[in-house]
């Protein structure tokens, strides 16, 4: 039978805040040669937006904005506030075939068989008690309008909170697997929309894998039978732009925040593995303690080719801003 969320959290507040259009105002598609893609652009909130619209509206993940905006409302930025929108990304290290899901990011990404650029989306993912596995499978069969099977477990979890299920959830909009499901060669777990598009950037499913509706529809159309599939854990990810080195770094939302942290080890070690064997990372390392102790999930740079570990006056431009959205 197939797992999936059975989340509720927020859902009365904020299912009518998120029922917005799936217009995004980025191109989702870069260079495949590079190991960053993507870019950092700024947004001027409107009077009446929450961050939950605005992490729809630019195909952002909720706790990647959060993480970005630290002190932003959650429910009223306010009119003006500028919001960063945090669209750069280090490609996870690895293959770069098929599908590649790096679960504690909470994002996807998708390499084309005929190496075009890379693609990307936030995702949903198990809680803490039905965690996303990681491995490698292969996508084994498509569907649209899937229906659901809730297991024995997920319908006691219901039933305990005065919502009883049936055996079988048949497609429609009370469906959680939403209107797409791409099925995977692990048993139980699937990659699928929602009818819930708030989880998204959240850790709240029964370990399958989420994506906005819009977003599902996308992926759905690019992948075939026998695609391959990769979960991986990478909290930190370390790529070059160019001649410079960056460091992306999340923290983990299960411990306390003096543990949520990954270490110095944990940065060390993906910046040898970004690295040339015959090169020395050109290194900083106070600005590594620092994207480690931010943990935010921003690439920053942290290393040059050009000025070696000296970046004391390495040049930061602003990021572009983006237009508010026709009212």
């Amino acid at each position: 039978m197939l797992r999936h969320s059975g989340s509720w959290l927020l859902a009365a507040v904020v299912a009518a805040a998120c029922l917005i259009g799936p217009a995004r105002a980025q191109e989702k598609r870069w260079d495949p040669k590079e190991s960053v893609v993507g870019g950092i652009e700024v947004y001027e909130a409107r009077f009446d937006d929450t961050l939950l619209d605005v992490a729809r509206r630019f195909g952002m993940g909720i706790e990647e904005m959060k993480l970005a905006n630290p002190g932003v409302d959650l429910w009223l930025p306010g009119e003006g506030t500028a919001i960063r929108l945090p669209a750069r990304f280090v490609l996870p290290s690895g293959p770069r075939r098929g599908i590649v899901i790096n679960v504690p990011e909470m994002r996807i990404y998708y390499y084309p068989k005929n190496g075009g650029p890379v693609q990307t989306w936030p995702i949903g993912i198990g809680r803490l008690e039905y965690e996303t596995p990681l491995g490698k499978t292969s996508v084994v069969r498509k569907k649209v309008g899937p229906a659901w099977y809730p297991t024995d477990t997920i319908r006691e979890e219901y039933a305990a909170r005065g919502e009883p299920l049936p055996r079988v959830v048949l497609p429609g909009p009370e469906n959680p697997l939403g209107s797409h499901a791409i099925y995977l060669g692990l048993p139980t777990y699937l990659i699928h929309g929602t009818n819930r598009p708030y989880s998204i950037g959240m850790r709240v499913s029964f370990g399958c894998v989420r994506l906005y509706p819009e977003d599902i529809v996308e992926l759905y159309d690019l992948v075939a039978p026998g695609t391959p599939v990769s979960l991986v854990d990478q909290r930190v990810k370390a790529g070059w732009l160019g001649d410079e080195l960056y460091l992306e770094v999340h923290p983990n939302p299960d411990l306390p925040a003096e543990e949520a942290r990954p270490s110095m080890t944990d940065a060390v070690r993906a910046i040898i593995k970004a690295t040339p064997e015959d090169q020395q990372p050109p290194v900083d390392w106070k600005l590594v303690e620092t994207a480690l102790a931010d943990a935010n999930g921003v690439p920053v740079v942290v290393g040059n080719r050009m000025t070696g570990p000296d970046l004391a006056r390495t040049r930061r431009g602003e990021a572009p801003r983006v237009p508010s959205p026709p009212s």
